[in-house]
């Protein structure tokens, strides 16, 4: 069971400045790979995000197309993320559910969730809803793989029950990542995807770049 509820109200002073509340953040990790200055791994992010980025366009029209006839308005979704050393940036994200989804408060998506569009819960199985953000790795706010980032409403608290979620903030936040190709994504136990994160923090390296990426294509386990 995850230690907060997906129904938690927000907590407004995390969103009011550029960075979460001033509690101890880990700045680095000792694994190189994985460092701010590691040229292999921005290598990879840039060229990445660009091939990505080419791919993804007729993706964004064709899925874009849908979403707007199923439920008119704006086909991106924009969201206030929390990135390395608890920096806020704004991911992209193509809109996956009702307008009105979230008028109660953030929320994690769970299973057969009734704000989720059809095309919404066809594009969150494919991982199709998450395309936009090679914009965000290409800007260097994301990694193609890392821990995947948390909202501002979410994270003081994850912070205060959870021991040790500060280490996720280590490292650039990623499109996927070691915990969301093992199945621990959207409504499930917060203790087993922080393990995942941290492995991966301590082991990562390209290939296991590589392999992630390519479970992430057929690893559909909790994508609602």
């Amino acid at each position: 069971m995850n230690a907060i509820s997906p129904n938690a109200p927000a907590l407004p002073a995390s969103i009011l400045s550029n960075t979460t509340a001033a509690s101890p953040i880990a700045r680095s990790t000792s694994n190189a790979y994985l460092n701010a200055g590691s040229r292999a791994k921005r290598a990879l992010d840039v060229v990445g995000a660009i091939v990505g980025l080419i791919l993804a366009a007729p993706l964004i029209a064709f899925f874009g197309l849908l979403i707007y006839r199923e439920s008119p308005g704006s086909i991106i979704y924009k969201q206030r993320r929390v990135g390395r050393n608890g920096k806020l940036f704004t991911i992209y994200k193509l809109r996956s559910m009702k307008l009105d989804s979230e008028t109660n408060g953030a929320g994690w998506t769970v299973e057969n969730d009734p704000r989720c569009l059809k095309v919404g819960r066809l594009i969150r199985a494919w991982n199709i809803d998450e395309v936009p953000q090679f914009w965000n790795v290409f800007k260097g706010e994301m990694s193609l793989v890392g821990p995947r980032p948390e909202r501002p409403e979410h994270i003081d608290r994850l912070r205060e029950e959870i021991p040790g979620w500060d280490k996720r903030l280590a490292v650039k936040p990623g499109l996927t990542g070691l915990a969301q190709v093992n199945g621990w994504r959207g409504d499930t136990d917060l203790n087993e995807r922080l393990r995942n994160d941290v492995d991966y923090i301590q082991r990562g390296n390209l290939f296991m770049d590589l392999v992630i990426m390519v479970r992430t294509f057929v690893n559909k386990e909790n994508a609602y």
